[in-house]
C-alpha cells in the first residue's frame, strides 16, 4: 500500500473534501480523488460516500482510518528519529563521578570524546558523595560499587579489584608483610567510609578471611591516600584502576598478589547510572557507548 496514498485519504477525513484536502498539499481536487479511488480499490471498501453536495466517512472507511492514523504516525516518527542519526548528538551532558575516578579515568579520554562529539557539552561534577541524580538533573553517574539497586537503570562499564599496597620505603622501615593478618600490627591509611575504616577482607582459594585494621589517618579522599602511601605512611586498600601505573614503576608494591581484596564484596565494577526514562537520550548513550570499550581495556 502506498504510504502517501493513505496520508491523503487521512487528510480527505480530517478536513472533510477534497478541495480542502487538495488545498494542504498543493495539488488539484481530481488528483486526490484519483488517489483515494486508487485507496479504495485495492483494500476492496469504500471509504467515503461522495454526492453532488457532500462527502461523508462511510461506517467501514471511519473504522480503517482509525486504525491507519496512528501506524502513520509512527512511520513519520520512525523517520524522524533515522534522520536524527545522520546527525551528531548535542547538548548539555551533566554527569558525576568519584573524584579520583572522574580525575585518572574520565578526564583523560575527554579530548577524544570531543573530538568524536563535538556538539555535546560535557559538565563533569568530581564528587565522593553519593548524589540524587533524580534530584540534582544528573544525566549519567559512574559508581564503584557491586550491582547497583533503586530505581535507576545500569550498565556495567569495567571490571574493579582491589589490591593493598605501601610504598618501598615503607617496607625497608617496617620489614615484609608476608600474610594479610599482619596488617593488624601496621598503621594502615584507611578510606573515611564505614565499610573501609574497620575491616579488610581476603581470599584465596578456600580461604577467606576478614582482618580488623586500624591507623591513625583516614582521608576521604582516594588520591589523598594514594599520595600518603606513596610518602611511606603505611599499608593502603586501593582500586587497582589507580594503582596500576604505581605498582608497574614501583612506587608502591603489591602486598598479597595472590589474594582477592575488598572492603565490601569482591565482586565489583564501574558502572554507569541514569534516570529510568523511556528514551534513553542519544548523549547519555554516546558517552556510555564511548567509554564501555576504553574502560575496559583500561581495567585489564
Amino acid at each position: 500500500m502506498d504510504v502517501d496514498a493513505l496520508k491523503t485519504a487521512a487528510l480527505v477525513a480530517q478536513h472533510g473534501s477534497f478541495t480542502a484536502a487538495a488545498r494542504v498539499i498543493d495539488v488539484d481536487a481530481s488528483t486526490v480523488s484519483r488517489t483515494v479511488a486508487s485507496v479504495e480499490n485495492k483494500i476492496g471498501l469504500r471509504l467515503f460516500q461522495r454526492n453532488a453536495r457532500s462527502l461523508t466517512l462511510t461506517e467501514e472507511g471511519a473504522a480503517y482510518l482509525s486504525r491507519v492514523g496512528p501506524l502513520l504516525l509512527e512511520l513519520d516518527h520512525a523517520a524522524d528519529e533515522a534522520r536524527q542519526l545522520r546527525e551528531l548528538p548535542s547538548g548539555t551532558l551533566r554527569m558525576t563521578a568519584s573524584v579520583a575516578f572522574a580525575y585518572e579515568v574520565i578526564v583523560p579520554h575527554l579530548a577524544a570524546f570531543r573530538d568524536l562529539y563535538p556538539k555535546i557539552i560535557v559538565e563533569l561534577l568530581p564528587t565522593d558523595a553519593t548524589v540524587d541524580i533524580l534530584a540534582e538533573k544528573i544525566d549519567l553517574a559512574i559508581r564503584l560499587a557491586s550491582a547497583p539497586e533503586g530505581d535507576v537503570i545500569s550498565t556495567k562499564l569495567m571490571s574493579t579489584r582491589y589490591r593493598v599496597c605501601a610504598s618501598p620505603d615503607y617496607l625497608d622501615r617496617t620489614g615484609a608483610i608476608d600474610h594479610p593478618t599482619d596488617l593488624q600490627t601496621h598503621d594502615c591509611l584507611r578510606f573515611a567510609l564505614p565499610e573501609f575504616r574497620s575491616t579488610w577482607k581476603f581470599r584465596r582459594g578456600t580461604d577467606d578471611i576478614a582482618v580488623p585494621v586500624g591507623g591513625t589517618l583516614l582521608i576521604s579522599n582516594a588520591l589523598g591516600l594514594r599520595r600518603a602511601a606513596r610518602d611511606g605512611l603505611g599499608p593502603v586498600l586501593l582500586g587497582d584502576w589507580l594503582v596500576k601505573d604505581d605498582l608497574a614503576q614501583g612506587r608502591l608494591v603489591d602486598l598479597f598478589p595472590d589474594w582477592e581484596c575488598s572492603a565490601t564484596t569482591f565482586d565489583t565494577g564501574a558502572w554507569a547510572l541514569y534516570p529510568s526514562r523511556e528514551f534513553l537520550p542519544r548523549k547519555v548513550r554516546a558517552m556510555i557507548d564511548f567509554l564501555k570499550p576504553r574502560l575496559r581495556t583500561a581495567g585489564r
